[in-house]
């Protein structure tokens, strides 16, 4: 697999590439400067199993926020920086455990090596990322429109300027928000490098497309080998962007732990509130640190078979519920206890 034998990169305390764990990762979306709020929500998304944050560093402001922002939080934290080679440095120079620029927008070449310099003399990674929405005119020119081609290319040109600075400690990234272009265009970067990628669909949308866009492509991408952290970009509550992720990791069998909840898709045998009652329990069982299925059904007919395959489940019907073990009925409780019925299994589970 490429990611078994990409470059090992160290951001922080955590390690990526070389077939070291699949990190996921997400960015604020706080006003940098407002260090309280950006520390309450990286708490947030820490809770959440997010293990490398981003935040904005549009001003100096901001990048100064970065050394307060650090002593409050757990997981390595990166800078993102967008024209302003000084703002890069001053991340840096705040405690930014990695940066993430595009050399094409840093401006002239000495601004790009005083950004390279510094981040040598500190050994802090550069994530060099390439966006669809942002590449050169004369590739677009060159492959007669935006392509895999062409945003590939971009990558290698913007990552042979900071290896031409004597700099190596980089990670990739090509984002699309074309799921198809995206996947062609990792397909096309493995072949060529070895750094670890950093791989999201860029601009996905909302939870409900970006969540399907965002589980097609980084699903086709994962499974091909490719990618060592990820990003599930979602116009929303950042801690959606990391239960997506690691429902997607899980699904691939790339990451275990964390409870599985299946459900049924309703029926009119149907005599419970089923799809407010899935959607408590999916809920509730973020709190548990179980490898564990449980299993949601609305029907006390079909409830045991179709729960079979979950390590514990619960079957709902007319003002009674089932609590359901391998494919077992355990015992019967009212309809109201069930979701508290189920909470005491876990937590007894858990003992």
């Amino acid at each position: 697999m490429y990611r078994d034998n990409t470059k090992i990169v160290s951001i922080g305390d955590r390690k990526i590439g070389g077939g070291n764990p699949i990190l996921i990762q997400s960015m604020t979306n706080t006003k940098t400067e407002d260090v309280e709020a950006t520390v309450a929500q990286i708490l947030e998304l820490e809770a959440a199993g997010c293990e490398i944050v981003r935040c904005t560093v549009p001003t100096l402001e901001a990048a100064k926020a970065l050394k307060e922002i650090k002593k409050q939080i757990h997981i390595p934290l990166v800078a993102d920086i967008h024209f302003d080679y000084k703002m890069a440095i001053a991340a840096m120079e705040n405690g930014a455990d990695k940066i993430r620029i595009n050399p094409g927008n840093i401006g002239s070449s000495e601004k790009i090596k005083a950004v390279v310099d510094t981040a040598k003399a500190r050994n802090i990674p550069i994530r060099v990322g390439v966006n669809s929405g942002s590449l050169e005119k004369e590739l677009v020119e060159k492959y007669h429109g935006v392509t895999a081609e062409g945003l590939v290319e971009s990558a290698l040109d913007k990552v042979r300027i900071i290896e031409d600075f004597g700099y190596d400690n980089l990670v990739i990234s090509i984002k699309s928000s074309d799921v198809m272009m995206c996947v062609k265009a990792h397909e096309l970067l493995a072949k060529q490098t070895n750094y670890p990628l950093h791989v999201g669909i860029t601009e996905a949308g909302t939870l409900y497309s970006g969540n399907i866009k965002s589980a097609v492509g980084l699903g086709i991408i994962l499974y091909e080998g490719i990618g060592d952290t990820i990003r599930v970009s979602l116009t929303g509550d950042p801690v959606e962007e990391i239960k997506s992720a690691k429902r997607i990791l899980k699904t691939l069998n790339l990451r275990k732990g964390g409870i599985e909840v299946v459900s049924c898709p309703t029926c009119g045998r149907t005599q419970i509130d089923l799809i407010g009652l899935a959607n408590q329990v999916e809920t509730m069982v973020q709190q548990f640190d179980l490898d564990i299925k449980v299993a949601v059904m609305g029907c006390v007919v079909n409830g045991p078979g179709e729960a079979k395959e979950a390590d514990l489940g619960i079957a709902g019907g007319k003002g009674v519920g089932l609590l359901i073990k391998k494919g077992e009925i355990v015992r019967k409780v009212p309809e109201a206890e069930l979701l508290d019925t189920l909470r005491e299994e876990l937590e007894h589970w858990a003992k």
